[in-house]
């Protein structure tokens, strides 16, 4: 059988893809515990700058849990399916320090939107549609919080209490998503060309504003600047601190060492 997760690395730049395409990327334990895999992966990894969440081309970027499995593993083993799962709500993934971007090829709904809710960018397909769909099949969406810095909030409470889905265009206009491309290649290509800028700045820098942001999300504003302030001490003590400057004095492309 085909690898449910699939990681390459290449030039900086990590790719995790979801490879479901006859489950429509469903979530199952197998999937999840591999993406938990792939992410510690990519944390350890000293040559990884930025990682790209994608998927198998199909329609559906995610269509989040595995309901087949979920039901034939409560009939089988009587226990619900989070309890087979190493990280079900994708906590490895949202601890990652490294910039993930979602490559959104198709409609996404339950976790696949708690998949990019925890990327730092996405770029989505023109056509599809979002939701957050657990009301309708009585599970739970405790992770939704952090989209209330990504959604106003009475789009998300009518996301969550409805369960309908959305056309990715109305959230876009929220700012929900960075950029909306025509075709699922555009869509990859446009994640690989903020891939390689990302990849191609000072990796402890990219690092600690990612955290600054992360931080300000969680703790609001003053604990933010104070957890940002920490975060970026390594940044003006590194070697890169004194490379930037030096290579733009002498017109040249820097070169970064993550020291």
């Amino acid at each position: 059988m085909m690898n449910p997760i699939d990681v390459k690395i290449e030039d900086g730049i990590a790719t995790v893809s979801i490879n479901r395409p006859e489950r429509k990327n469903a979530l199952s334990v197998a999937a999840t515990n591999g993406l938990a895999d792939a992410w510690e992966k990519i944390e350890a990894d000293d040559s990884v700058r930025v990682a790209i969440l994608t998927s198998a081309d199909c329609g559906v970027f995610s269509a989040g849990m595995d309901l087949k499995e979920a039901a034939q593993i409560a009939r089988d083993e009587g226990v619900d399916i989070l309890s087979k799962m190493r990280d079900p709500f994708h906590e490895t993934m949202r601890a990652c320090k490294k910039p993930i971007i979602a490559a959104m090829t198709g409609s996404l709904m339950a976790g696949g939107m708690m998949l990019t809710l925890n990327c730092d960018l996405r770029v989505g397909l023109m056509g599809t549609k979002v939701g957050i769909t657990e009301v309708k099949i009585g599970r739970g969406s405790p992770w939704a919080a952090p989209a209330l810095s990504m959604l106003p909030q009475p789009i998300l409470m009518e996301i969550v209490l409805t369960g309908d889905l959305m056309p990715i265009e109305r959230l876009h206009d929220y700012g929900f998503t960075n950029y909306l491309e025509e075709t699922p290649d555009a869509v990859r290509a446009r994640a690989y060309e903020l891939a390689r800028r990302i990849a191609s700045a000072a990796p402890l820098s990219v690092i600690a504003a990612k955290g600054g942001v992360r931080a300000t999300m969680d703790l609001g504003c003053a604990g933010g600047l104070e957890e940002g302030r920490r975060l970026h001490e390594v940044v003006y003590a590194s070697n890169d601190a004194v490379e930037g400057p030096k290579a733009f004095a002498e017109k040249r492309a820097p070169v970064w060492t993550g020291t």
